[in-house]
């Protein structure tokens, strides 16, 4: 899934949107026995119920999105109607935020190499706590 980042917004809404979030909390928070696209749709949609109402394609395809991504991961069962996926975290909460950091930093620096760096080091001035931390890790 192509990541658009939405700077106004706050959390994971700067690159999720609010289905998407509830989706993958409901993942995150069941990580040993995984959760079907089924039980997925109706978690969403009743934590979304009264704002607006979601099909079970779009989350599917949301899903299946995750793990193209390596953000989930999923086993097939067998089931009375066939086949169906089960989802797993492939991150955790943390795991994907470093990821989304990751995608779009690289991002920046392939296309704006010379500003991104410029820009973070006039960041760094703003943020002294994390100056430290890029420090640690430049020097490693």
């Amino acid at each position: 899934m192509p990541i658009v980042l939405n700077p106004s917004k706050d959390g994971l809404e700067k690159v999720l949107r609010d289905y998407q979030i509830q989706a993958l909390r409901m993942v995150w928070e069941n990580p040993d026995k995984g959760v079907t696209s089924r039980e997925v749709y109706a978690y969403v949609n009743k934590a979304l119920e009264g704002v607006k109402t979601v099909s079970r394609a779009s989350i599917i395809n949301f899903l299946n999105s995750m793990c193209d991504d390596g953000v989930l991961t999923y086993e097939e069962e067998t089931c009375k109607g066939g086949m169906r996926r089960k989802y797993f975290p492939g991150l955790d909460e943390e795991g994907f935020k470093k990821y989304i950091g990751k995608t779009v930093f690289e991002s920046l620096l392939r296309d704006f190499p010379d500003q991104t760096i410029d820009a973070l080091c006039e960041s760094m001035g703003q943020h002294p706590d994390l100056k430290a931390k890029l420090q640690s890790c430049l020097s490693a």
